[in-house]
């Protein structure tokens, strides 16, 4: 095994086994495959080596981020594969959620950000007073994850629902898991007189967020409420709140009854459900939830350097997984130091590299990015300078 991946292997799972005493807001197991490294030969370059070069040269200094709980167990991979390529250089990630990072950048607080919705305009607008020059601030779509819908129901590991009753026990209108509409939909199942208990964020969450515009877009007659990141405030009401990912998890397998949503890698053992797609049922996959990307169309108007996706979530195609979050990281186009344009390029270069989606993948189960979304992203990272 080479040295990066035994550090990383085991850099995961003690700082997973820290954050699991220390109660952090996500709660994963990650296991890594590794591989015999072969003998080198005259001329070969090292996977640390190919990592560097594409890295760039090393930098150092302390890099504060903050914002989606979603990118928890990936920026774990991250922190340890780019601190592994540039020894002197830290990088700090609170997993405070989307609303909030985005919040605490826009205030100064943070020198980038991670979110699971890109910016609003007001957001944007007010990215202009944040950030050095009149450029503002740009979306980055690093990291791409089916958002699942755990379950748990006695005796039942299994479950089709339709974009419609999705839709419906959100909504809290349709209320019992023997309802008519369910069982036709899954007629080898023997469905419980029980009431549903649905689960939801009570933070403000870009998770929340994807997944009610999944609801707007996929079930418009049942889920009228349109994309919320703030459930109490504007969504229907009634159910049961969970902080952040690992509250809502926590909740959905304490109780008997219970469905929620949550980035795929924090289930746990919990079951989900399959999607109604194209007239099939579709279960997440990181590579069902990567095609939605290519389904979706990127957004324009702000400036050429800015990378938000507007998410289809109607496929025609039934391989595709449509409740998929797309996770960016916001940052300045101009900041105040060089050090900072340092450290946010660097980091940024080895979070979208081959190097470093491998290691999300590793720790999170996540979809890496394709080659054309990478090569965008490099042209955009390029642009990020010092304020003149």
């Amino acid at each position: 095994m080479n040295s990066k991946r035994r550090i990383f292997a085991g850099a995961i799972a003690l700082t997973l086994t820290a954050a699991a005493c220390g109660g952090s807001d996500e709660d994963t197991g990650t296991e890594v495959t590794d591989e015999e490294a072969a003998p080198e030969e005259a001329g070969e370059t090292t996977d640390g080596e190919s990592e560097a070069a594409e890295a760039g040269a090393p930098v150092a200094g302390t890099l504060i981020g903050a914002g989606a709980s979603s990118q928890a167990a990936a920026m774990l991979g991250w922190q340890v594969g780019f601190q592994e390529l540039n020894p002197d250089a830290v990088v700090e990630y609170d997993p405070i959620g989307s609303g909030g990072g985005r919040e605490t950048f826009l205030a100064g607080g943070t020198v980038f950000a991670g979110s699971d919705a890109y910016l609003k305009d007001d957001e944007f607008e007010a990215s202009k007073e944040r950030c050095a020059g009149d450029g503002g601030a740009i979306n980055l779509p690093h990291y791409i994850s089916p958002i699942a819908i755990p379950f748990n129901l006695d005796g039942v590991d299994s479950l089709n629902l339709s974009p419609e009753l999705i839709g419906g026990i959100f909504a809290n209108t349709v209320e019992n898991w023997n309802d008519p509409a369910i069982a036709e939909l899954n007629p080898d199942t023997e469905l419980p007189d029980l009431a549903i208990n649905p689960v939801h964020r009570s933070d403000e969450s870009g998770t929340t967020e994807n997944f009610t515009d999944y609801l707007s877009q996929a079930a418009p007659d049942e889920w009228s409420f349109g994309a919320i990141e703030l459930w109490d405030d504007d969504g229907p009401g009634g159910g049961e709140a969970g902080q952040g990912t690992s509250g809502v998890v926590a909740s959905v397998g304490a109780g008997n009854g219970s469905i929620g949503y949550a980035d795929a890698s924090q289930i746990g053992d919990l079951p989900a459900a399959a999607v109604g797609v194209a007239g099939d049922f579709v279960e997440f996959s990181p590579e069902a939830a990567a095609r939605i990307v290519d389904a979706s169309e990127r957004l324009g108007g702000r400036n050429d350097f800015d990378f938000a996706i507007e998410v289809n979530r109607t496929p025609d195609d039934a391989t595709v997984y449509p409740i998929a979050l797309i996770s960016y990281h916001v940052v300045c186009l101009q900041y105040e130091t060089q050090e900072e344009v340092d450290l946010v390029t660097a980091f940024m270069r080895y979070v979208g590299s081959e190097a470093g989606q491998a290691d999300a993948a590793a720790a999170a189960g996540s979809a890496p990015i394709s080659e054309e979304v990478r090569a965008e992203i490099l042209t955009s990272l390029d642009q990020i300078t010092v304020a003149g």
